[in-house]
């Protein structure tokens, strides 16, 4: 006897099916869409590896000569340490110095030249080596020597000589990466011979206060200590990156790599392959980035372009009439968006060019024409000076309360107190207040305003009353001009409504 079966079983089946292909199909299908979407790097790690070199480094260090060690240290008699640095202090006081060989350093590099030997690498890791070894894919170990280095950007160009034909990696525009876009990172961490790993672009343009051309890529490739000066290659197999720094607070791969751009490591190895140096273009300013305040403040319509805070004496802008308080818009046709295209577009630009920048001085935009300098003989010159350290001290003065400020007239006392060349006129900051707007905007005491809404000032009563009309006339903000020390800035701070 055959057993009926209900409807509402047939139904509840029928409805577990479509439940099961509902769920089991588009997996299936999502998933078969994601495995081949999925590049394969079979091939490519194949074609580049070989490009890819291991960079060893070892450093001298002389061991003390005689009579140079500290005294013994007076240990209990009988103790077990007694004999050991008797002896450890007789082999010196003997005069029988040592010459110990540290290795200083484990890093990566890859070859862009192979017809000349050139490989690119990390500064950081031959800074400061007495013997540099290359060692190849095939585990060949060549001796190389330096070509050049740039500490700015962190890159150094080695030489070798190989008996065997090199293969060479080639340049690509990171221009084009885009976030997201996959990378490959080939390197030698923790001294372990080539590994390839693989990632994404998590961002571009990061600014990790390393140097004064920030614009590194980050991925989140596994880079470790070891993969410095090792390339990072796009899908089209071509360097687009050279992997410089971690963020890790263990020390390991936490996912947060950086590699400094092609765009601009290329033209810093073509200079130092043609000169041994780096000769980068040079203005002779100090900017900073113009918040909306300022623009506001300087009749912007928006806060864009570079601010002139200070211009070098004898300098290629100071020649050319640029002065503080000007607002640099475009160089050489390119639009300042950013403050921070700007360092790099002069650097970039011919030493000994002249180009043109469009300002905004004081509600008009003009053009003028600068003879770019060289920036390796500014410094070498003494024309760009380092910061100086402060002093400081509490001195009796008037109060600015609407700000946050204690002001007082510039003597020849607090010259000396705090610093202040005789160049500097203006009214002193004798104290800040913590929760007053200046105390927001970083101003200290010892800094000096020099120029109030772009007037000079100089008394506590010439700024407090500059700054009462400005709230009288119901401004958001009113611009001040700072010097500290030999550095100058412009600070917009904000008024109370």
């Amino acid at each position: 006897m055959k057993k009926r079966i209900s409807p509402l079983t047939c139904f509840a089946t029928v409805l577990v099916c479509v439940s099961i292909l509902s769920h089991t199909i588009p997996a299936c299908a999502q998933t078969g869409a994601v495995a081949e979407s999925r590049p394969g790097f079979e091939d490519m790690a194949e074609k580049l590896v070989p490009t890819v070199v291991n960079v060893s480094t070892t450093m001298k260090l002389e061991a003390p000569a005689k009579g140079e060690l500290p005294p013994m240290p007076e240990l209990p008699p009988g103790s077990p340490f007694e004999e050991f640095f008797k002896d450890f202090y007789d082999q010196y006081q003997n005069g029988r110095p040592q010459t110990e060989e540290k290795a200083a350093s484990l890093g990566s590099g890859f070859v862009i030249d192979a017809a000349n030997g050139y490989i690119v690498t990390n500064n950081h890791v031959i800074k400061d080596a007495d013997e540099i070894k290359v060692i190849m894919n095939d585990n060949a170990s060549l001796d190389a020597t330096l070509v050049g280095t740039d500490e700015k950007t962190d890159i150094a160009v080695l030489k070798v000589k190989s008996p065997k034909p090199l293969t060479a990696a080639t340049w690509g525009d990171s221009d084009k990466a885009r976030v997201g876009s996959w990378v490959l990172a080939i390197g030698n961490p923790f001294g372990l011979g080539g590994t390839v790993t693989a990632g994404i672009v998590s961002a571009r343009h990061r600014d990790i206060n390393a140097g004064p051309y920030d614009e590194f890529i980050q991925t989140d490739a596994s880079i470790n200590r070891g993969n410095s000066g090792g390339p990072m290659f796009d899908m089209n197999g071509e360097v687009i990156g050279v992997n410089t720094a971690i963020f890790s607070p263990s020390g390991g791969s936490v996912g947060i790599g950086f590699a400094v751009p092609s765009t601009l490591a290329k033209g810093v190895v073509e200079q130092l392959i043609k000169y041994g140096k780096t000769k980068r273009g040079w203005l002779g300013v100090r900017i900073q980035e113009i918040t909306p305040e300022i623009a506001e403040s300087l009749g912007l319509d928006k806060p864009v372009g570079a601010l002139v805070s200070g211009v070098t004496a004898k300098g290629p802008a100071e020649k050319a009439g640029i002065k503080s308080g000007d607002v640099i818009l475009k160089f050489d046709g390119v639009a300042i968006d950013q403050m921070r295209q700007l360092p790099k577009l002069v650097a970039d630009a011919e030493v000994g060019k002249k180009s043109a920048l469009t300002l905004w001085r004081k509600g008009k935009e003009l053009t003028v024409t600068v003879d770019l300098g060289q920036l390796e003989k500014a410094e070498e010159t003494g024309m760009i000076a380092g910061k100086k350290e402060e002093k400081k001290a509490g001195i009796p003065s008037t109060a600015v309360e609407s700000v946050g400020l204690s002001l007082a007239p510039l003597t020849d006392q607090l010259r000396d107190t705090y610093k202040i060349p005789p160049s500097t006129d203006g009214v002193l900051i004798t104290e800040v207040r913590k929760d007053g707007a200046a105390a927001s905007k970083g101003l200290e005491e010892g800094d000096v305003i020099v120029e109030i809404d772009q007037q000079e000032v100089a008394t506590p009563e010439d700024a407090a009353a500059k700054i009462a009309a400005a709230e009288k006339a119901k401004r958001a903000s009113v611009l001040l001009f700072i010097a500290r020390k030999d550095d100058m800035r412009f600070v917009a701070l904000k008024l109370k409504k």
